[in-house]
């Protein structure tokens, strides 16, 4: 037995996988799953063949002995654990069925546990759709077992990640389904399956199923319900390998954890019914008389033609479309003289914003100032549902959107508009998700402050909470400049209002702005101490001016006559050298020197400096002095730098535009995002539908041939109908043929009557009156047997030959050929027959029927062969 181990340690993956003894398919998945875990990376050679070969792990998790299987979904999960991406695409084509139907409902719970770890690194490692497509086919399977576990997979993989990786869309419309099985353990899944998607959609859930649920049903999972709204949101547990790679590279930062928590807490709590609804069309629905309506002067046609609007657009997602015409109908709605009008109208723009989302930004403009415009209606019915519409409004666009038209209907002369318009905003800032920026606050403050000195008490009212809502989101120390302008006697009711505000979006504090001053400042400092190494040879050339020495050296030639062109060409050739001579030569060269300096000195930037070569030339080109230019650079560059640091309101302004950058990011990545996953959601779509084709395509030709042999059976069967046809028609004309040969024959004496057709057929067991034949025919049979025999194939044959029917020989009463008995005068006749031979009449009617029978033999035979051939060729 050792040795036979140690062959079997021997083999490759593949036969140890695939062999006939568990004991050794057991070793084989201890031994993989050890080497996997002593890779280095993915690209190991370990790997290479169960990738190129993946359906090796559908027979590890298929395995028939449990304890084999165990060690195989154990050996899947490390494969899956250390192989990554590759290892996770290539094989779970082949495996998520076989752990459906075999893995999660294993008696062992160590199985149980593993198969569904395998699930949860399928989804870990790339994405949860494929898997969640294949699970939710197990719930079609006949045994409520495997049903009840694929619904507890499916609730850890939400409980695990959560409803933003895994798409609850399709558990949510599978949900009635199983809710109706008559397995009790399927329908607590089910339960269990239900509250956990309200851990995270709340609400937002029921719109897709909750409809198709009995009433006891809903009732009890009211009951669940009421037991998860006090619990808190649902966080998700377990990262991807995107997200675990972006955590290590984002680095433990514990204020950036503490912001992205609150940031996905944030998202987490954005999923509303809008997110998991299918869109709806509803300009195409829309009656066709209803602008006509609503231009009749009729204030119940106007009501009834809203309404029907209203029940269309009452929808939790609207398909995007123009919608122009039936918003402005909306706004000229608001001045209608009816206040029923006014209030359907304005129950329509909820509608309306709340199913365009986003799509609706572009109505915003013309349906908000007509709306704001109405809060003079003093209904209080009317009130609310004008309310509720800018509530939609803003919760489909934002605030800063909305905020021009909110400031401007702030300035109102109606109070009542001032103190609707102020509730507005203080809804609106204790619901917005992003803190207004330095300008809005600034305009919002401006706006609240001067509102503190209205007349009603409501707009003072209004104007104090507006106040403390907005310190609740910036801050105190961001509001303390504008509270300054507050009166102390209103201060005390700001800080109620502040303490009693509870708002959703925070202003972040601005602790950024003293780094990128120190990292100018070290960049400034390290500027300067650049440029004075290198800012020796700039001053050596402005102040060593061997540009001025070397004009000086040639002083006297122009003194002399001679002309001034010739310096340039003086000037490359005498290099340093030039100088010495120059020394000799600058007092009787001081003139012209100047007039060839100044325009050398519009290039320097000092222009004091004139004056400070001329001395130092006197001592030579060593005794030049270098490190004066370099103070002026220095003196320079700090009346350069002092003014160059930023105000207070530019580093404002900058980190206003930095969050706008990093929210813009934020943005673009969740745009990528979508778009590979669309794309991949796209390609696999693709080849679905190429594997839909072939399919089809398939299932055309096989149609097509079933087709073809059915036809063709058609027509055999119908040849052979017509053969049988034939043969019965040739069948009868035989028999006639037969008659009229036996009526030819009755004037013989041997017969005085034949049979008739029935009694030949007929079986002689069934005759009602048998006869014994008489003993004179026993001599006449036995003297004719063999002549007889050769030609009793047919009844016919009898018929024409006349024959003996009955074996006398035997002395009983039991013919040959059943249905045909002779009577004593029928002997009689035979005997009389045999003694007429010799007069030669009747031995010529005799051989005349045995002509007749010999041609009936020959076309049977006839008939027969092509009867076979007929056969052979089908």
């Amino acid at each position: 037995m050792a040795e036979e181990e140690e062959d079997f340690s021997s083999l490759p993956f593949a036969d140890r996988f695939a062999h006939k003894n568990w004991k050794v398919r057991k070793g084989g998945y201890e031994d993989a799953a050890k080497a996997f875990e002593t890779t280095p990376d993915e690209s190991d050679p370990v790997f290479r063949q169960f990738i190129l070969d993946p359906g090796l792990w559908k027979g590890a998790v298929l395995d028939s002995n449990v304890a084999a299987q165990q060690e195989g979904v154990n050996a899947l999960c490390t494969f899956l654990k250390y192989g990554g991406l590759p290892a996770c695409t290539r094989s779970r084509n082949v495996t998520i069925t076989p752990l459906v139907e075999k893995g999660l409902p294993s008696a062992k719970a160590s199985t149980k546990q593993s198969s569904l770890e395998a699930l949860l690194l399928y989804v870990e490692l790339d994405k949860a759709d494929p898997i969640l497509d294949d699970l939710l086919q197990g719930l079609s399977n006949k045994q409520p077992k495997i049903v009840a576990s694929t619904l507890a997979a499916v609730t850890a993989l939400y409980h695990a990640y959560g409803v933003k990786i895994v798409e609850p869309k399709p558990a949510l419309k599978a949900l009635p389904k199983v809710f109706g099985h008559a397995d009790k353990n399927v329908r607590a899944e089910a339960s269990n399956l239900a509250g956990e998607l309200y851990r995270w959609l709340r609400e937002a859930m029921k719109p897709l199923f909750w409809e198709q649920l009995k009433q006891v049903q809903q009732q009890d999972l009211e009951k669940l319900f009421e037991g998860i709204k006090a619990q808190p949101s649902p966080k998700q547990e377990r990262l991807l390998r995107s997200q675990q790679a972006a955590v290590e590279k984002a680095g433990p930062v514990e204020e950036d954890e503490g912001a992205a928590e609150e940031e996905a807490e944030e998202e987490e709590g954005e999923v509303q019914a809008f997110d998991l609804a299918e869109p709806v069309d509803i300009l195409s629905k829309i009656p066709a008389d209803f602008h006509e309506r609503m231009a009749s002067s009729k204030w119940k046609d106007r009501k009834e033609a809203l309404e029907a609007l209203h029940e269309l657009a009452n929808s939790p997602r609207i398909k995007d479309g123009h919608f122009e015409e039936i918003i402005a109908i909306l706004a000229k709605s608001m001045k209608d003289a009816n206040v029923m009008v006014v209030t359907i109208a304005a129950n329509c723009v909820d509608v309306l914003a709340k199913g365009l989302q986003r799509s609706f930004v572009r109505y915003r403009s013309r349906a908000m100032p007509p709306i704001l415009e109405k809060f003079k209606e003093k209904k209080q019915s009317v009130a609310d549902a004008l309310a509720q519409a800018l509530d939609s409004i803003v919760a489909s666009t934002s605030l800063s959107e909305c905020l021009e038209d909110i400031l401007e209907f702030l300035k109102h002369k109606n109070p009542q508009v001032k103190a609707e318009t102020l509730k507005f905003l203080v809804r609106s800032l204790k619901t917005t998700r992003d803190a207004p920026s330095a300008p809005e606050t600034k305009s919002i403050a401006e706006a609240s402050t001067k509102l503190l000195t209205e007349s009603t008490e409501a707009t003072r009212a209004g104007g104090a909470e507006a106040l403390g809502t907005l310190m609740k989101i910036m801050g105190e120390r961001a509001m303390a400049p504008y509270m300054d302008s507050v009166e102390d006697n209103r201060k005390p009711k700001v800080k109620e209002y502040f303490e009693a505000a509870q708002v959703k979006a925070k202003h972040k504090p601005k602790a950024a702005p003293p780094p990128p001053k120190a990292a100018p400042a070290t960049q400034k400092r390290s500027g300067n101490t650049k440029k004075t190494a290198p800012g020796l040879k700039p001053p050596v050339k402005r102040a060593s001016t061997p540009q001025s020495n070397n004009p000086s050296s040639p002083a006297p030639k122009p003194a002399a006559g001679r002309s001034i062109p010739a310096k340039p060409g003086s000037l490359p050739k005498s290099g340093l050298a030039a100088p010495s001579a120059g020394l000799k030569k600058k007092l009787p060269g001081a003139g012209p020197p100047p007039a060839l300096q100044s325009p050398r000195r519009t290039i320097s930037p000092l222009s004091e400096d004139d004056s400070v070569p001329a001395p130092k030339f006197n001592r030579g080109l060593a005794g030049r002095p270098l490190g004066k230019p370099a103070p002026t650079a220095a003196a320079a560059s700090p009346t350069s730098t002092a003014p160059s640091g930023p105000s207070g309101a530019n580093l404002a302004e900058l980190e206003d535009l930095r969050s706008d950058k990093n929210r813009l990011l934020r943005t673009n990545d969740d745009l990528l995002s979508q778009t590979s996953r669309l794309t991949s959601q796209i390609h696999e779509l693709q080849n679905q539908n190429a594997q839909l084709i072939e399919d089809h395509t398939r299932d055309v030709l096989s149609i097509k041939a079933k087709e073809t042999q059915l036809m063709r059976a058609r027509s055999d069967a119908e040849a052979a109908e017509g053969t049988v046809q034939r043969l019965q028609r040739e069948n009868e004309r035989l028999k006639r043929e037969l008659s009229r040969a036996v009526r030819q024959n009755t004037g013989s004496p041997p017969l005085t009557s034949y049979p008739s057709e029935d009694q030949i057929y007929r079986d002689g067991t069934s005759s009602t009156h048998p006869q014994q034949p008489p003993p004179g025919l026993d001599r006449y049979d036995s003297h004719r047997s063999e002549r007889t025999r050769s030609y009793m194939g047919s009844p016919s044959e009898e018929k024409e030959n006349g024959g003996p029917i009955e074996e006398g020989s035997g002395g009983g009463g039991k013919s040959e050929r059943p249905g045909i008995s002779l009577s004593r005068s029928e002997s009689a006749s035979v005997n009389g027959r045999q003694e007429c031979d010799e007069s030669g009449k009747p031995v010529e009617n005799w051989k005349r029927a045995t002509e007749v029978t010999n041609q009936l033999k020959a076309r049977i035979e006839q008939m027969k062969a092509k009867q076979g051939l007929a056969r052979q060729q089908r």
